[in-house]
This record gives structure tokens, sequence and C-alpha cells, in this order.
């Protein structure tokens, strides 16, 4: 009884979020699960790509490979154990299903992955960038820690064989009580590990709807000098998450850019837009020699 009790509790706060969205939460009759199901059919996202700062591929209007496709209407569930703890890790199942019900079978590989999942906190205190194993018959499996108490969102990517691009949003909440708040830095100054990074920005006061050029200045710790183990991630020189803090967070808050392809030595670049003023956060993330490595911040849109 309290297993399900439980499961129940998860399920009533799991909110699906998009566009058209609908929510249709529930519970296996085994009360080993609890699943929450999202009706998405975005045509995909704000991706931005580029090759040099002067020639821009259509930073906001998804792969240029997509424009042409018809979007998926796919539909997500969410699956998870009744029972999560903090720092412990989660098995996480997300099935995609057409309109009708059925299992989708067949996916595309884009960015070298069948999916990517962004899962942050709502407090945009936790990020993490995971990749679910597809086993087959539209079903993804995969492992995430959630690091502290509190509502968390998911940003499900995919690419169903033929469609458009695709995010589906999902949401679960970690039991527990989160005292703490989301610290706002807007330091452009910061160190990660072994990497020292700056945030340059292409006009110091960023203005809703304009394309700002960011650039990621980075640093050996110990040498001081441009990495030279720098290597593409995802197949690009680096990838931009953008979150607009909001409350719920949801499709429209979520911004994906590219690197631009030949910038100097220890630079990487991006090129985007903010939608709406408020505060953003970003998450840039770069491969040193087979390690990740999550540079984060603030920024203030007017």
């Amino acid at each position: 009884m309290k297993r399900i009790i439980t499961a129940l509790a998860i399920t009533s706060i799991a909110i699906i979020t998009g566009c058209t969205s609908k929510v249709n939460s529930s519970q296996k009759l085994d009360s080993n699960v609890t699943t929450v199901t999202a009706d998405n059919p975005h045509e995909g996202h704000n991706m931005g790509g580029a090759t040099t700062p002067d020639k821009k591929e259509n930073p906001h209007g998804g792969h240029s490979s997509d424009s042409k496709l018809q979007p998926a209407n796919a539909t997500a569930k969410l699956i998870v154990p009744p029972k999560i703890n903090v720092n412990t890790p989660v098995a996480l199942t997300i099935d995609i299903k057409d309109q009708q019900g059925k299992s989708i079978t067949n996916f595309d590989t884009f960015q070298e992955k069948l999916m990517h999942l962004i899962v942050v906190s709502d407090d945009l205190e936790s990020f993490n960038h995971i990749h679910p194993t597809h086993k087959g018959n539209g079903r993804f499996e995969v492992q995430a820690d959630f690091p502290q108490p509190g509502n968390y969102t998911l940003f499900s990517d995919y690419k169903v064989a033929g469609k458009a691009e695709q995010i589906s949003t999902l949401k679960l909440q970690v039991p527990g009580t989160n005292f703490s708040t989301a610290k706002i830095d807007l330091a452009t100054n910061k160190t990660f590990g072994d990497t020292k990074a700056n945030l340059k920005l292409s006009q110091p006061n960023i203005k809703a709807g304009q394309e700002v050029h960011l650039i990621f200045n980075l640093l050996d710790a110990t040498s001081n000098q441009p990495p030279k183990d720098l290597q593409n991630y995802l197949g690009e020189k680096g990838h931009l998450v953008i979150l607009k803090q909001s409350s719920p967070l949801t499709e429209a808050n979520y911004i994906h850019a590219h690197a631009l392809k030949d910038t100097p030595p220890g630079e990487i670049h991006f090129m985007t837009s903010f939608p709406q003023p408020g505060k953003y956060k970003m998450w840039g993330q770069f491969n040193r020699n087979g390690k990740i490595v999550t540079a984060d911040y603030w920024v203030d849109v007017q």
C-alpha cells in the first residue's frame, strides 16, 4: 500500500507542457512504475547552427535538412520507479508512440545519437545531458541521478525516421524539501576543473529578439594557454543549451545552439537569440580529450 501511495503522489504532480500538449498520467497495475504521457506535436525547437559568424544557416529554424520534413506528432511516455531518492541512480524509461498509440520502431540518428535527454531541476541549479539507449519497439532506457529534491523537467529530443526533429517535455518530482534558491551569478570569468572559461558577448546589453554572438574563450588552467586537446562533441565543436528562468519550464523556454565552424584555437562560438526578456541560464559543453566540460553562465536579457 505504501508503494502505491508513493507512486500516485508522484503522478499527481507530473505535468506535461507544450503548445498543444495534453496530460494523460497513469499507473501500471503492478505499482512498480509511474507513467506520464506527453502528446507533443512540435516540429522542432530553437536549434542554432552556422559555418562561420558571417555565414549563418537559419540559427533558429531547426536543422536545414529538417526544414521540409513533416512533424511526427509522436507521444512520449515517461516511466519511473515509485520511489526516487536523491543522489541514487534512477532507471528512466521513455516510450515513443504515434497518435494511434502504436509503438514507433524506427528513428534517425542526429548529433550521433538517437535521443538526447536534457534533465534540469526547475530552479536551474542541476543540469544533465544524457543519451538513452533504444531497446527496440520505441522504448528508450537510461539511468539518471537527481542531486537535490524538487521538481525536474526532462527535454527528450529525438527524430522519428523520416520526420522532423521533435522535443517532448516531461516532468517528475524528487521527494524531499529543497531549501536552496537559484544562485544567479552574472560573472563571465569562471573555472571548471582544469579549464578556465571567459564568456564574451557581441553586445554589452542583450535585447530580446536580437541575434547575439557568444564566444567561449577557453584556457588550460595550468598552462594558461588554449587547450590543445579540444575534440568534437556529438559531431560539433561544442553545444549550448539555454533555458529561460520560468515557472513552469516549457519547450518554449528551451534553446539549443550548435558551435560555429572555423573559429580560432581555444574559442567556441555560437549565434543565437533570446525570444523574451528575462534571466537565462546557459550550459556550454565541450570535449577535452574525452572529458566533457560543462560551463554554465547566467545572462540578463532586456
